[in-house]
């Protein structure tokens, strides 16, 4: 066993065994999976890439994941759907597993994802959410995360991706906070349990959208070991007073899912990357000289349509942009103490105009 419920085939090498030891609550570190796909960067923090399969929905998950390994990728964001790895439907466990020896076959990294539009309900786009008015509502939300979790300790991933939810009607700002907060609890204690840190997501048009609203649900909580973040390059583009590459490293402490596309700024629109307004090597070297170990998920989620083609330009721009980065030693911005100050601070002012 190399992580909860984990299997690893008879014959593993402890290399193998060891791409499957998940991102730990002690800091989200996750050893390199040893695939040839990440590229050479000339800094000592090798950036690791990986694909949503929200972006390769006409693809059967199991086409999915080998086209990703022929291509050179390190790992996949898997973004548990009807179409992908179901969390609903009968025999999650066995399906599961075998979902593992796939990526094991492959050496794919994993990490997990919970965005699916319509998995819960077919009326209601990302519904019902954490902030729902009804609370059995907000349990079905909180039982598809404790799944979620759950896979993620069957599959060895780094870390499980999740968000707070649009504010319903009529519902004041300091109740939607405090919704959140009580929710989430036996989420976070799931993730506790398992090992795997969950990883929230500031998303635009959301109760929590900028960092500092990140930092605003952390303190509620009392700052808990299993309680990371999802920073998703695009998003910082769009909203965030500070660079992309300055959010990276004021947010280095907590990082511990990280997705990539282009963006334009004040626009929530995911674009292949060349398409919006995002210098990608500034990005690239800040995720390379921090402690950050995860994956780097392209998200493309309304090109599947195309998504082998975008899948393969994808990793060729992120190498390129990789290609000329410096050698440099690694900073010291996984340490709160010295950077809590900043990354608290520099978003207050970071919604959409």
């Amino acid at each position: 066993m190399t992580g909860p419920g984990r299997e690893v085939p008879q014959g593993a090498s402890a290399d193998e065994s060891a791409r499957h030891r998940s991102g730990r609550l002690s800091g989200g570190e996750s050893p390199s999976n040893g695939s040839t796909g990440s590229a050479a960067t000339g800094v000592d923090q090798p950036l690791r890439y990986g694909y949503g399969t929200n972006g390769l929905t006409d693809l059967r998950l199991n086409d999915a994941l080998s086209l990703l390994a022929d291509l050179g990728y390190d790992g996949v964001g898997l973004t548990l759907d009807h179409m992908h790895l179901d969390p609903l439907a009968p025999d999650l466990v066995t399906r599961t597993r075998r979902v593992a020896r796939r990526l094991e076959e492959l050496g794919l990294g994993v990490t997990v994802e919970t965005g699916a539009r319509y998995v819960l309900d077919p009326w209601r786009k990302h519904g019902p959410s954490l902030l729902d008015p009804d609370p059995g509502q907000r349990a079905r939300r909180v039982d598809l995360l404790i799944r979620a979790v759950q896979v993620a300790g069957d599959l060895g991933a780094h870390a499980v991706h999740c968000f707070s939810g649009i504010t319903p009607e009529n519902t004041d700002e300091d109740t939607a906070w405090k919704r959140l907060a009580e929710t989430l609890a036996p989420v976070l204690d799931a993730a506790t349990t398992v090992g795997i840190p969950l990883a929230i997501e500031p998303e635009p048009g959301h109760l929590l959208a900028t960092l500092t609203d990140f930092h605003r649900l952390r303190r509620t909580l009392g700052s808990p070991d299993a309680l990371g973040l999802t920073l998703d390059i695009g998003h910082c583009q769009c909203l965030e007073p500070l660079s992309p590459a300055e959010c990276i490293r004021a947010a280095a402490p907590w990082l511990r899912h990280v997705q990539i596309e282009d963006m334009r700024r004040g626009l929530h629109e995911h674009l292949p990357f060349g398409d919006g307004e995002i210098d990608f090597p500034p990005v690239l070297e800040a995720l390379a000289t921090t402690s950050y170990q995860g994956l780097i998920v392209v998200e493309l989620p309304r090109h599947s349509h195309a998504g082998p083609q975008l899948a393969e330009r994808s990793l060729q721009f992120l190498h390129h942009a990789a290609a000329g980065l410096k050698s440099k030693e690694p900073d010291n911005s996984q340490d709160p103490d010295k950077t809590a100050t900043p990354g608290e601070g520099a978003a207050s002012e970071g919604r959409t105009p």
